[in-house]
């Protein structure tokens, strides 16, 4: 996926999330974070939308068969359980991905 095409993916999903022009979306490594109030709680990468999580929602969407962000790095996995895929529903439910 370009950075382009990651870019529209992560205006797409901040439209959703709130009204428009209330997250930024940001060049954040190979995705697009998305921010807001100068805070990041989220990021697209590789067409998949992350969104930070606490201990709740974190056994909610592990509940949902979710799993965290990881990458590799120096020839081993890096799992990063702050956050998490947005469970597949939920990106197909505007008013569940709002809320």
């Amino acid at each position: 996926m370009t950075s382009e095409a990651t870019r529209g993916l992560a205006l797409d999903f901040a439209s959703q999330i709130a009204p428009a022009g209330s997250i930024d979306i940001r060049r954040f490594f190979g995705g697009s974070a998305l921010v807001r109030n100068g805070a990041q709680f989220g990021f697209v990468m590789k067409g998949t939308l992350y969104l930070r999580v606490d201990e709740a929602m974190r056994a909610e969407f592990e509940a949902d068969g979710s799993e965290p962000f990881s990458y590799r790095a120096a020839g081993r996995e890096v799992t990063v359980r702050r956050y998490y895929a947005v469970p597949a529903h939920v990106i197909d439910d505007p008013a569940l991905l709002h809320s």
